[in-house]
């Protein structure tokens, strides 16, 4: 017994029984204190390639014997367009569509609630084996974790008149978007193995991830397959960043641009292309990020807002926001800085004869106010407005949701190197690591109180995602803003707050309309 003891005690990664699934048997490791079991490279859809290319996922076929599920699998094919997304399983590769999950080593049920992740990266790019998305803190709290890959770029998203021609459900793209769709449905077959509650289940995501779950609440493929939806900074509303509103045959016209722009003459063509042609190609095509979501006329029968208007959307609580200072870096960093004249200027040249309007919600009477204006406007066109629509929609519904905003000035490398200042304030995706508690994934000058934010953070996350309400011991009061129209600040010293900056919003609404 004491060899054993020892054994156990000298190896924290030493297997624990194997699961059973519906394609066979699993072996995950333990992680290093022997609290959380981690299950790598799980297929969830057989692999999309050779003739699978651009062909929505099928199942995963079975295996005999025990598959060790102790390495990620291979982040799908992407460019590098972003210098903070990195994964680190194999090489990238189209034969991607696997999970991670992380569970307690010892759960006190067998129907624990259920994460659902997935991870941003604009469609071009991402991975669920990102070290800031690990999900052992969640599993502590008694939670099961499962982060998907799905395809990007021109392998998620390409439209074509013949792919749309070959489809069963004649559409075509949205390929990503389907692949999120299989996983939903891997969890619902799947979860118990690994003692979670197929119907308690959250989705989650964070910008492209956030994007997804709106669309996800509206597609009548996904809708009823979880009970509560996370999102952070994104979502399918708002004309002014053209997301997700491009209809098919407009898809197909670009797709069928692109095709002969690489010489491929049919469908033949296009599925002999390597990888890396495909890859090269859609990088000379606006840097990499000329394929997103569409409406297909499947996945998406009509756009997102349009759903929701019709309140068609998933009935679910959710809890959503985004961070102070979403792209003000752009504006900090900018070679012609905004100041009380040029930025005025912009106004008029962009919004018209809603100029005056768009001053009295963006004002420049000084250097210093256009400055602050700048970021506010680049911020909300980029990513704020369109996920203030989708929360004051849901929250009309009268179902439960939670606002917040992340105002934590996080201590920034760059910033210091590009600017001289200690940070940008929350910029996009800064949150993420406070979310899952991951600081150390990441270098930089952490403080006392950032662990202590990020152990507050995690603690409401982990609350909402058992429970529907963020709220627990030893937390402040976080409001419903559905009942009180109050957001959750998120900072060293955490507060709900009366909305602000609602005249904004709707100034851009009306130039929506």
């Amino acid at each position: 017994m004491r060899t054993l003891v020892l054994l156990a005690a000298l190896c924290p990664l030493l297997a624990a029984a194997p699961v059973k699934i519906e394609t066979g048997l699993l072996e995950g490791v333990l992680n290093s204190d022997g609290s959380v079991r981690i299950f790598k490279g799980v297929p969830f859809a057989a692999p999309p390639t050779g003739d699978h290319r651009w062909r929505a996922p099928e199942p995963a076929e079975p295996w005999s014997g025990v598959r060790k599920a102790d390495e990620f699998g291979s982040a799908c094919a992407q460019n590098k367009v972003f210098g903070d997304i990195v994964p680190r399983g194999k090489p990238m590769s189209e034969d991607c569509l696997s999970l991670v999950i992380w569970m307690p080593a010892k759960p006190a049920s067998d129907r624990l609630p259920v994460y659902l992740w997935f991870y941003g990266g604009g469609f071009a790019a991402g991975s669920s084996d990102e070290p800031r998305y690990d999900g052992e803190s969640f599993a502590r709290h008694g939670i099961v974790v499962v982060n998907a890959n799905y395809r990007l770029g021109v392998f998620g998203y390409l439209a074509h008149p013949d792919l749309t021609r070959e489809s069963p459900h004649h559409a075509s793209g949205n390929y990503g978007l389907l692949d999120q769709v299989a996983a939903l449905h891997w969890v619902r077959k799947n979860i118990a193995a690994f003692g979670g509650d197929p119907n308690k289940v959250t989705i989650g995501g964070e910008s492209a991830g956030s994007l997804s779950v709106s669309a996800l609440m509206a597609s009548p493929l996904s809708r009823d397959l979880f009970q509560q939806a996370i999102g952070e900074s994104g979502a399918f509303f708002g004309k002014l960043n053209s997301s997700g509103h491009t209809p098919l045959a407009e898809a197909e016209k670009q797709g069928t641009e692109f095709a002969e722009s690489i010489g491929a003459k049919s469908l033949a063509d296009l599925r002999a292309k390597s990888t890396a042609e495909l890859l090269a190609a859609a990088m000379k095509k606006s840097g990499g990020f000329a394929f997103w979501p569409i409406v297909d006329g499947y996945f998406l029968p009509s756009d997102v807002p349009s759903i929701f208007a019709r309140r068609e959307q998933a009935q679910v609580p959710i809890l959503a926001g985004w961070n102070a200072d979403e792209i003000r870096m752009s504006v900090m960093l900018a070679k012609e800085k905004p100041d009380a004249k040029n930025f005025s200027d912009r106004l008029r040249q962009q919004f018209k004869d809603k100029a005056d309007a768009a001053a009295r919600v963006y004002p420049a009477s000084t250097d210093e106010e256009a400055l602050r204006s700048a970021g506010d406007l680049a911020s909300d066109l980029f990513i704020v407005y369109g996920t203030w629509k989708w929360i004051d929609v849901q929250a009309n519904t009268g179902k439960p949701v939670y606002r917040y905003q992340f105002d934590k000035a996080v201590p920034i490398p760059e910033a210091a190197k590009a600017t001289g200042l200690k940070t940008f304030g929350a910029p996009h995706a800064a949150e993420l690591e406070y979310v899952f508690r991951m600081l150390d994934s990441k270098k930089a000058d952490w403080q006392p109180e950032d662990y202590k934010v990020a152990e507050t953070m995690n603690a409401y996350w982990a609350n909402f995602i058992k429970t529907g309400d963020p709220n627990g011991p030893g937390l402040a009061e976080w409001p419903s803003f559905t009942k009180t129209r109050e957001v959750m600040h998120i900072d060293t010293s955490s507060r709900a707050q009366p909305e602000q900056h609602r005249d904004r919003y709707e100034f851009l609404e009306t130039v929506e309309n």
